[in-house]
Order: structure tokens, then sequence, then C-alpha cells
């Protein structure tokens, strides 16, 4: 069986509802991280909404999704776009080379090897790049009000075709990434009341070599 087999299907290539909350940290990370307007590899680039945000802004973007479907919506609806079908699992720095920050959005709850989805991320990155990977929030007061309000189910999606699968604490996610040999881990939490937040980012260095 493969490690990751995706046919993930997006209906357009319009961004998603994590847009709203989701974007406007990043970009400002992004901003002051890399003021020159750099280069980003986008891992999981899905319909390609986010990395074309990113062209406009000056970004120069490579991306890569398992998703067919995702990246033919890419390509169609923004054919200037450098975005190819792969994944977490395949040699991307030798085919891409490195870059001096990778985003990756919603998808490290969808994969089955943490560990090799958090050492690709890193192999992407220049001494001195920075990493972006967000992911739904789950804390205490959260947990509890999914409990309280019966929205327990629906928030794990366990009846959706790939859907999440690995559910992320700022401990759990920190750990890898300091396993993996991120510095200067930080989380931000977004979207909400901090508590009760939609999703955390997490914002990690690769060392300077």
């Amino acid at each position: 069986m493969e490690e990751y087999e995706c046919t993930y299907e997006y209906g357009s290539a319009a961004p998603s509802h994590t847009a709203s909350y989701l974007w406007p940290p990043i970009f400002t990370v992004l901003d002051r991280e890399i003021p020159d307007r750099a280069s980003v590899f986008d891992l999981g680039c899905g319909n390609g909404a986010f990395a074309s945000e990113a062209e406009t802004r000056g970004y120069d973007v490579t991306g890569v999704d398992p998703s067919e479907e995702g990246i033919q919506q890419a390509r169609s609806a923004h054919p200037e776009l450098n975005v190819h079908v792969g994944s977490a699992y395949d040699d991307l720095r030798v085919k891409y080379g490195t870059f001096e920050a990778v985003v990756s959005l919603e998808v490290i709850e969808h994969v089955y090897s943490p560990r090799k989805y958090a050492a690709c991320v890193y192999s992407l990155l220049e001494g001195g790049g920075i990493a972006l990977i967000s992911t739904p929030y789950h804390g205490y007061w959260k947990n509890l009000a999914l409990a309280i309000t019966g929205k327990m189910d629906e928030h794990f999606t366990a009846l959706s075709t790939h859907g999440h699968i690995k559910f992320w604490s700022r401990d759990t996610l920190g750990q890898l990434l300091d396993e993996t040999g991120f510095e200067n881990i930080r989380f931000r939490r977004v979207g909400r009341i901090p508590p009760l937040a939609k999703s955390m980012i997490a914002i990690a260095e690769k060392p300077d070599s």
C-alpha cells in the first residue's frame, strides 16, 4: 500500500474558509522574515489559492500537492503558477532545490508519517529559513467546548475521505519540530479567542549552517 494516496477533490480554485484567519498572520510573518519577497515552497498547495495570492504579493512560489484534481484546478485558474503533483514522501529537495520559507497550511493533520513530513520540510529550507505549518488547534478548553456542544464528531471528520487522521497539540507538534532539528519554535493561535482557536500556526527556523 502506498504511504500516501490522495484523490481529494476540489470544486474550484477559490480559497477555502480557512483563508480569512490563516493568510493574514502567515503573510505578516513572511513579510517580516523574508522582506525581499524571495522563494517560498507551498507544501500541500491544494488548488493553488494561497500560492496564487503569494505570487501576487511578489513571492516566487513553487508548490506540490498529491491531489491531481487540485493541481488541475490551480493550473486552470492560474496558468502562471509553478505547481506540480507531489507529496512530502517524495525527494522534493532533489527536484526543486531549497527555499527561504516553506508554508504548509492544514496539511499535517492528513499525514500518515509525520516524521517524514517534517524531514521533508526541513530539507526544503535553506539554512536560516523559516517553516510555517498550520493545523487545527486542540487544547483542553477547545476540546471541552466541542464535547459539550456535541460537535466533536463533526470536528474530527471521521467520515470524510482523506480527512484528519492526526490531532496535534502545541506539545506534540513542538516535539516533532524539535526532533527534526528546528530552532526557535513558537506558536500563534488564530480564529476565535486563543482558548477556542480554530487553528494554530507553528513558526520554526532551520539553523543557519
